[in-house]
């Protein structure tokens, strides 16, 4: 199999993992969860997501968690911190509590987009126009929400796909992750999908977000990297899913995609031991 030396780990379990848990995570739980993921090595990590808190109440602590994590851990100079956010008041809120990069989310499928984020495809993209206008020195992350398939419409276009993509890259966005929002991927979709991009936007560093929903998230993976797809967001424990997608259950577990690599002889500069540990602690508090 021809594979890469490294694979670049994306943490988003403090984000998409605790956002479909409806039980109230404390905030000093939510921080020691994020400390013991630093202490593994993590070199990006997505904090949060500034939402409506109405809508996902878990996130209510966003401004607070990113104050004290940036304030505390002046020891991890070299990680990417960012957060989730679905619209400009959600890039505000995240600039004002110093994050400098962004997770934009844009559905590839209207029906899921408005269920969502409420707002048509395009208004999203205003916003995303609005967005880079205000902020030009924001990192903006593209993130593609069901570019695999959706919930409520089945199959999604990978024309819709595309169109998607060159949008963000006419809105000047700097990374563009793809996301299979509720898991129904297989290796055969991920090997055409990943082949006909290599071929459209050749060297250009996409990030794919892969549920574990039906349990082909490390089959799906593995498919990604030989097709020279090296960064990949995961969650601690595997937590994880959309709450406004019925059946998004589960990303990938961090560690076990560390244990798969870095058996493979693919460094990933985790280390694993630590990340058991973060593990065996979400589980335990969460």
């Amino acid at each position: 199999m021809k594979l890469p030396d490294t694979v670049h780990i994306i943490e988003v379990g403090p984000r998409d993992g605790f956002q479909n848990i409806n039980t109230w995570i404390p905030t000093e739980t939510k921080i020691a969860v994020i400390s013991s993921l630093l202490k593994a090595g993590i070199k990006e990590i997505e904090l949060t997501s500034f939402v409506n808190p109405q809508d996902i109440p878990q996130m209510k602590d966003a401004a607070e968690i990113v104050v004290q994590i940036l304030r505390e851990c002046h020891e991890y100079k070299n990680v990417e911190f960012s957060a989730l956010v679905p619209n400009l008041k959600g890039a505000e809120l995240a600039w004002e509590a110093g994050i400098r990069k962004i997770t934009y989310v844009i559905s590839a499928s209207w029906r899921h987009n408005r269920e969502n984020v409420k707002r048509t495809i395009k208004e999203s993209f205003n916003d995303l126009e609005a967005i880079r206008k205000k902020y030009p020195k924001l990192k903006i992350k593209l993130a593609i929400a069901t570019a695999f398939g959706c919930p409520f419409l089945g199959d999604v276009p990978l024309a819709q796909v595309i169109k998607m993509i060159d949008a963000g890259l006419e809105s000047r966005v700097d990374e563009i992750s793809l996301a299979d929002t509720i898991g129904i991927a297989n290796p055969e979709q991920i090997t055409e999908v990943l082949s006909v991009l290599k071929k459209r936007y050749q060297d250009f560093d996409f990030i794919l977000h892969l549920h574990d929903a039906q349990g082909m998230g490390l089959d799906n993976t593995l498919v990604a990297l030989q097709q020279g797809f090296n960064n990949i967001e995961t969650a601690v424990g595997g937590l994880g899913g959309c709450p406004f997608a019925p059946g998004a259950v589960g990303n990938i577990a961090t560690e076990d995609l560390v244990n798969m690599l870095e058996q493979m002889g693919i460094k990933t500069g985790l280390d694993l031991s630590q990340l058991l540990e973060a593990s065996a602690f979400v589980k335990k508090v969460i």
